[in-house]
């Protein structure tokens, strides 16, 4: 099975590897019961075996897929830190400091939105 560190690894850039590397790190000191794995060639964490969070990787930017209603959610907040989005992921551009507020409200909103969902997506 592939691991965060495996993924980590496949990312040819340096600085976007330390980057990653920060972002995930941060994840797991914040949120310590959430569960990192990857799924879908992309790395994710779950709550109680429930999406919370995914990221991939581009060219200018990795992306945050926290679930279209937390997009819509962070909308405002979202364009009010400079970052764009699409309706189910934000674009955190590689050349910008990571908003770890933004991302800390995203993440701590789906876990208790979805603190007693089912099933791995929303439905």
């Amino acid at each position: 099975m592939e691991t965060i560190s495996d993924y980590l690894a496949k990312i040819d850039n340096p600085e976007h590897r330390a980057q990653m590397e920060d972002v995930f790190n941060w994840i797991k000191e914040e949120f310590p019961d959430l569960k990192s794995k990857i799924a879908w060639n992309q790395p994710m964490f779950t709550d109680h075996d429930t999406f919370i969070v995914g990221f991939s990787i581009a060219k200018n930017n990795f992306a945050v897929s926290p679930e279209a209603v937390v997009v819509a959610r962070f909308s405002d907040a979202i364009k009010a830190a400079g970052y764009t989005h699409t309706a189910n992921l934000v674009r955190f551009p590689w050349d910008k400091p990571v908003n770890y507020d933004l991302l800390r409200d995203m993440i701590a909103f789906n876990i208790a939105d979805k603190a007693d969902c089912e099933t791995f997506w929303r439905k």
